[in-house]
């Protein structure tokens, strides 16, 4: 129901079946920037930090400075694909309060001004707890558009992926530097929306450099997909925006915007705040 609606026919046992599909807001977004000759700005922001109003207001600001998508980390106290600046944000998270009923409810807040994507960043023991089906499917009606299931190999989630087809989301699937070409072949014909190219190995956080032979993994993984790949960990300045650009469809930036997030703690200007900066970081792109 959250999803702009396109429609398609068929026919079995001689009845015409009307199935209604819908185009997901990540795929439109991705279709417009490739129309306009543009690359993607993906915004990490913990969900919950420092509660769940500013999560709403900040999301709504960056939204009107320049990103194309929101990634909302789900708060979970063994955040193990986390650095330290995430892992705050999470603890941060847990203390004000969120659960998944609230960032659910925050991203129907978010939907009634704001048509921006937006992918939930989570660990598969929260999705489990709740119940898979339910999960997602409550997910969807509040306006999320993908999950990117840190923990759960694309290999054991053929029930997930098959749910989520149904529901109209994208399964976003991670490739990291040390992945053999053999499973990034599995991978990429498995994602949807967009891949996620982790350009490190280990976890989040900001660097003052950016990786070298960027481009030859994006070209192995481009060989197995035509899914636009989004390139994040460790972008944290303007012209690293722009520098990894040039290598990929999208780019995400998430501990250097975290860490403004807690540095502002209660600031009744945080949300603008944070438009501000991000703002100049997408600026790399143009």
């Amino acid at each position: 129901p959250s999803h702009p609606r396109r429609t398609t026919t068929c026919f079995r046992a001689n009845k015409l079946t009307l199935y209604i599909f819908y185009m997901n807001r990540i795929d439109r977004c991705f279709e417009r920037l490739k129309d306009e000759s543009k690359k993607g700005f993906i915004a990490y922001i913990g969900a919950g930090d420092p509660n769940l109003e500013s999560t709403k207001n900040i999301t709504l600001e960056l939204a009107q400075s320049g990103v194309d998508i929101i990634e909302l980390g789900v708060p979970f106290s063994a955040p193990l694909a986390d650095g330290l600046v995430n892992q705050l944000a999470a603890q941060r998270g847990l203390q004000s309060g969120t659960t998944i009923e609230g960032v659910l409810q925050t991203v129907e807040a978010i939907r009634e001004k704001s048509d921006i994507p937006i992918v939930l960043y989570i660990y598969y023991n929260l999705i489990h707890r709740r119940g898979l089906e339910d999960f997602i499917q409550t997910a969807a009606k509040c306006g999320v558009d993908g999950l990117l299931t840190l923990d759960l190999p694309p290999e054991e989630a053929d029930n997930y992926e098959l749910i989520m087809t149904q529901s109209g989301m994208n399964s976003i699937w991670l490739i990291a530097p040390t992945t053999p070409e053999e499973r990034i072949k599995v991978i990429a014909e498995r994602g949807s929306g967009f891949i996620y190219y982790v350009s490190r190995e280990g976890v989040t956080g900001m660097r003052q450099d950016v990786v070298t032979q960027l481009k030859d993994r994006v070209d192995i993984i481009r060989k197995y997909t035509n899914l636009p790949i989004a390139v994040g960990f460790g972008i944290s300045t303007p012209s690293q925006v722009r520098q990894v650009s040039a290598d990929c469809d999208a780019v995400v930036v998430g501990s250097a915007i975290v860490d403004r997030i807690g540095k502002g703690g209660q600031n009744p200007s945080l949300a603008v705040e944070i438009g501000s900066f991000t703002k100049e970081l997408s600026s790399g792109l143009r």
